[in-house]
């Protein structure tokens, strides 16, 4: 199939935000040709989140799809990697016998997925299994905010400054202070942040490795530190930052219908999670595509 057939082998509606798009009429419950396939890439780069709707999916199927992206990874809260498919890492605040089934406190914060690692996440796809509704609103919102636009519009001046810089992402500082804040998962101990992944330093504006692009590469989420500057400096700078890529023209929010694979492109978009639906019920179950050592 020639690359513009395959453009017409499903219908793309891009949102009116500088991310995210829609997509129908495509069936990811079988192998895709080839040149679907490097239509659907060519999209990812191009809206950075893809929500393909009205999908029905086995484990095999959402891991077979995500494959065709890269090696997959497995999340290092094993406890929560779906039985038999440890690719799979469930996101629930579902309770079986008095615990819970997946993490229910994921997303709380504006992050980049597993920016903690050396080699950090390339795309996330989260699969929508149960769906919370109130008086016909659906809730658990996700929401994605464009790094690379809102690097585009910063001044000349900041961006000379923040040339080279690079900076801390935590998974133990962000566990600490979700157990704190929260109360749903436990207070991280020295065993705990033993086994966890140890801190990783990234730069401040990476490059995206595909589109070339230049983005904001810290989030509230895991971020701590910019090293070698002052304390004071950094804690400015990283506000600045964080206030920047959230700016309401960067925003898209997708509201969620059973069926939902939804990818994005951790380099390109952070995200967060809305939590209005307590005591509703909320499942979803991710996969997550190994990216590259940032630069």
């Amino acid at each position: 199939m020639a690359d513009d057939d395959a453009l017409q082998a499903f219908d793309l509606r891009p949102t009116d935000t500088r991310v995210g798009a829609e997509i129908y009429d495509l069936d990811l419950s079988k192998p895709l040709d080839d040149g679907t396939f490097r239509a659907v890439s060519a999209a990812f780069d191009r809206y950075s989140v893809l929500a393909f709707r009205g999908q029905d999916l086995s484990p095999e199927a959402r891991i077979a799809f995500s494959k065709r992206f890269g090696k997959l990874q497995i999340n290092v809260r094993s406890e929560f990697n779906k039985a038999g498919y440890p690719e799979i890492y469930t996101v629930s605040n579902i309770l079986t016998d008095g615990k819970p089934i997946g993490s229910g406190d994921a997303g709380r914060y504006w992050h980049s997925d597993l920016c903690y690692l050396p080699t950090p996440t390339r795309a996330s796809l989260l699969y929508a299994l149960v769906v919370p509704e109130r008086d016909g609103v659906t809730l658990g919102n996700t929401l994605f905010a464009g790094t690379c636009a809102s690097y585009d519009t910063l001044p000349a001046t900041l961006k000379r400054r923040l040339e080279g810089l690079r900076a801390v992402n935590s998974y133990n500082a962000m566990f600490e202070r979700k157990a704190s804040e929260f109360g749903v998962r436990p207070k991280l101990t020295d065993e705990m942040a033993k086994s966890y992944p140890k801190d990783a330093v990234h730069p401040v504006i990476r490059t995206h490795p595909t589109t070339g692009r230049k983005c904001i590469y810290v989030c509230e989420g895991y971020t701590t530190r910019i090293l070698d500057i002052p304390e004071a400096e950094s804690r400015e700078l990283l506000a600045l930052l964080f206030a920047q890529v959230i700016k309401p023209e960067y925003v898209y929010r997708h509201s969620w219908r059973v069926g939902d694979l939804l990818m994005w492109d951790n380099c390109a978009v952070q995200h967060l999670a809305s939590f209005d639906y307590a005591p509703l019920h909320r499942h979803m179950e991710r996969t997550t595509v190994e990216g590259s050592i940032p630069f």
